[in-house]
């Protein structure tokens, strides 16, 4: 006996797919698993009378009662879970909530695929890949589809279980149904499922006419509601224009419109009624046809277009196939049918006879034997062990989105996808970071292209910069500023990068054009209002000092600052909150960091105590889930308040990345450094949509995660926070555990120093 979670829409949701997994439900619960039970998916704004079966619902643009039915399930003691997927079942962009559910699961899963497209799109693509990697066996109803699935997905065949359609097994008296209907003396076409444009329903009616001329007594059924997203979205133009077509070719007593959702019993009694029944689809790409396996499956002959499930089933004489849109070739097959009835009567016994073998008791049996199989392996299954951080898994370092991004004057801010986009410009932030992440490169890996580019990002600094010390942030195209004085942000981020690049730079040209802008903006550092403004110009000193720790003017400059941020964490810690605001908001691990980079420096415990606490607090927020679950901007966090989860930006993972990284410098606690490799993983898809915001094919990095899936635009800010993460990430790979380093502990980790400053001071 087994216990199965069956997850997808259900009946009484007017729906195919949950008339399936109705179907199979009852197949399987009574034979192999009583206590099975039904976890359904709620369109938005819909409630149903659901039987007793379904224990839990899924709100679907719900993304929280996605990890509540997961939960649910692992409660269960539930042997498998099976889920049926179609891209516009799940809330989110093409679905990806559907990952969170998934990867959220602590017991086996099949998971049963009803759309295969040929062409997916990036998230598509990506979202298959993910449930075929969480899932024991992937099940799909044709050939055709394994077919896709390894060509097109790099999904294994030995990962995919070919299982037909099932079909009720319900049956009636030919004659009798057709005098019930009201039909015995007319040839009866038929087409039925919901109504669009996709279905091809004009191909029919166009065809009508030659075949009414010989055989005056045919009638075409078109049998279904018109479906609920073209409702939505079109009303029922569609229809409408059906029926236009009927009375434009005077067809009014030959095309019957049954504008209903049908019951079993009814489609039944249809399909048994009819003479042909009719698939008239405009697209290939459909892998999976519910419609035609119920034809096949009470024994009706079948004309369809070539569609990929039609042209499958079809095969070996079982119906009759006729070209996308041809209605004159539609009309030639249906009269050859019906002016020589032996060929009908062969199509119609040999579809019984594949009919026989596809009844849902029949298919019941074939998905409880695989079930047996997944469960036996699962058994045998070695306990899960908490893994060390597997470095294969990292791309290669790739500059060619930063490439793409930057011309001679600098980085461009925002990217459209992964084209850069001239209307919004440059700003003085990115080509801060772009230099920051360019001499970690160079520091790092020796990249070539990385030594190139420093250049440009310093001189864009170097112009941006005022006679006063303060620098203007954003350029139009045209190479003018849009700006007099830029925000104290942009102010800090570009100090941080020209500290790094004075304890780092390659050459001593760039080191001398690093000291002039910094020791010009040096004037500025205790007019900053901002706390992240004081915690970038930390980072800035911090790296300046490690080249240059004799200079007391700076380290007591540092001091001044620290204590700023010292001052305002006392300020609003209380019991219960541990921060340097009445909120969280945006680059927050930044202020706990600065707080262990100034304690570093100057040796001070009260830091060092605010600095852990802090991260300690922030940690408690974001990484309950076992994964980084950043704060969103899309309503930040306040205190007494709700946590927004959307809206999650790259720069706060790269910070978080930071942050760890600083406390297992300063302490070689492995907790600390497996922490960094959870903050890292964020950008590769252990996220709370678990969708990874790195592009493998552009190299960029995509904007944000939202409430509804990833902002696949890749600027500047958020590339460049993928990389800096990466630089981190990859330097551990070199550092002895349980070794802390705090004689050099900065972005790339703690491995020496080959430092022009020290060449040149």
């Amino acid at each position: 006996m087994m216990k199965i979670a069956l997850v997808g829409t259900y009946r009484p949701r007017q729906c195919g797919i949950g008339s399936f997994a109705k179907n199979l439900f009852d197949s399987l619960s009574h034979a192999i698993a009583p206590e099975s039970f039904v976890v359904a998916i709620n369109d938005p704004g819909s409630k149903y009378d659901y039987p007793p079966e379904v224990q839990f619902i899924i709100d679907q643009d719900d993304h929280d009662t996605y990890l509540k039915a997961a939960e649910f399930i692992n409660q269960q003691g539930v042997d498998i879970c099976l889920i049926q997927h179609e891209y516009g079942l799940f809330g989110g962009q093409n679905g990806v909530y559907v990952l969170s559910l998934l990867h959220s699961l602590d017991v086996p899963l099949i998971s049963t695929l009803h759309t295969v497209l040929k062409k997916p799109s990036y998230n598509e693509l990506y979202i298959a890949r993910e449930i075929a990697k969480l899932s024991q066996r992937v099940v799909v109803m044709a050939d055709k589809a394994v077919e896709l699935l390894e060509a097109h997905y790099d999904i294994p065949t030995t990962n995919i279980t070919v299982i037909p359609h099932g079909v009720p097994d319900i049956r009636y008296e030919r004659e009798a149904v057709r005098r019930e209907l009201g039909v015995a003396d007319k040839k009866v076409l038929l087409t039925f499922g919901f109504i669009g444009r996709n279905k091809g329903i004009e191909t029919v009616i166009a065809a009508l006419p030659t075949v009414v001329s010989q055989y005056p007594e045919t009638v075409y059924v078109v049998l279904g509601k018109t479906h609920p997203n073209v409702i939505k979205h079109s009303g029922e133009e569609y229809r409408l224009f059906l029926h236009r077509l009927v009375k434009k070719l005077g067809l009014e007593a030959h095309v019957t419109f049954l504008n209903q959702y049908a019951s079993q019993q009814d489609l039944f009694k249809y399909l048994n009624a009819s003479d042909i029944y009719i698939t008239p689809y405009l697209s290939e790409a459909q892998i999976t046809s519910g419609t035609l396996s119920y034809a096949l499956g009470v024994g009706a002959a079948v004309v369809s277009t070539p569609y990929w499930h039609a042209a499958e089933l079809l095969s070996d004489g079982r119906g009759a196939l006729f070209d996308f849109n041809a209605s004159h070739q539609l009309a030639e097959v249906l009269l050859d049918l019906f002016g020589h009835p032996e060929k009908l009567a062969a199509m119609r016994s040999k579809a019984l006879q594949f009919g026989e073998n596809v009844t849902w008791p029949k298919i019941g049996e074939v998905y409880s034997d695989l079930f047996r199989q997944v469960v036996l392996h699962a058994a045998v299954r070695p306990a899960k062990k908490d893994p060390a951080f597997d470095r294969s898994i990292l791309p290669p370092l790739r500059l060619d989105h930063v490439v793409r991004l930057t011309d001679s004057t600098g980085i461009f801010q925002h990217a459209t996808y992964g084209i850069p986009n001239y209307h919004e410009g440059y700003c003085l932030d990115d080509n801060a970071r772009a230099l920051l992440m360019a001499l970690m490169a160079y520091r790092r890996a020796k990249d070539e292209t990385a030594l190139r580019y420093i250049p440009i990002y310093l001189a864009y600094i170097h112009y941006a910069q005022n006679d006063n010390g303060t620098f203007r942030n954003f350029m139009g195209f045209d190479r003018r500023f849009l700006d007099e004085v830029g925000s104290e942000d942009a102010f800090g981020r570009a100090i941080w990068a020209i500290g790094y690049a004075m304890a780092h730079a390659p050459k001593d040209a760039y080191f001398q054009v690093a000291r002039n802008i910094f020791f010009k903006a040096v004037p500025q550092f205790e007019r900053l209002q901002s706390i992240r403004s004081v915690a970038n110009t930390i980072f800035g000193l911090y790296h300046y000092l490690k080249s240059h720790p004799m200079d007391d003017g700076m380290m007591e400059l540092t001091h001044k600052l620290a204590l700023r941020l010292y001052n305002e964490y006392q300020e609003h810690r209380h019991a219960d909150w541990h921060w340097y605001e009445s909120l969280l908001a945006y680059d927050n691990a930044l202020l706990p960091l600065a707080m262990l980079r100034a304690a570093e420096l100057l040796n001070d415990d009260s830091f060092r105590r605010v600095g852990f606490e802090s991260m300690a607090f922030l940690e408690k927020h974001t990484m309950l889930k076992g994964h980084l679950s950043l704060v969103g901007n899309e309503g930040w966090f306040r205190r007494d308040g709700l946590f927004s989860r959307f809206d999650q930006q790259p720069v706060d993972a790269m910070a978080t990345v930071l942050l760890f990284l600083q406390a297992y410098n300063m302490t070689g606690e492995p907790h600390y450094l497996q922490s960094v490799y959870t903050a890292f993983m964020w950008f590769l898809g252990e996220n709370d949509l678990r969708m990874s915001l790195y592009d493998f094919e552009t190299g960029g990095c995509c904007d944000g995660l939202e409430r509804d899936g990833v902002n696949r635009n890749q600027g500047a800010e958020s590339t460049l926070a993928y990389l800096i993460s990466y630089l981190a990430v990859q330097q551990t790979f070199e550092k002895p555990a349980n070794r802390p380093s705090v004689k050099e502990t900065d972005e790339d980790s703690a491995i020496g120093t080959d430092s022009m400053a020290d060449a040149t001071s």
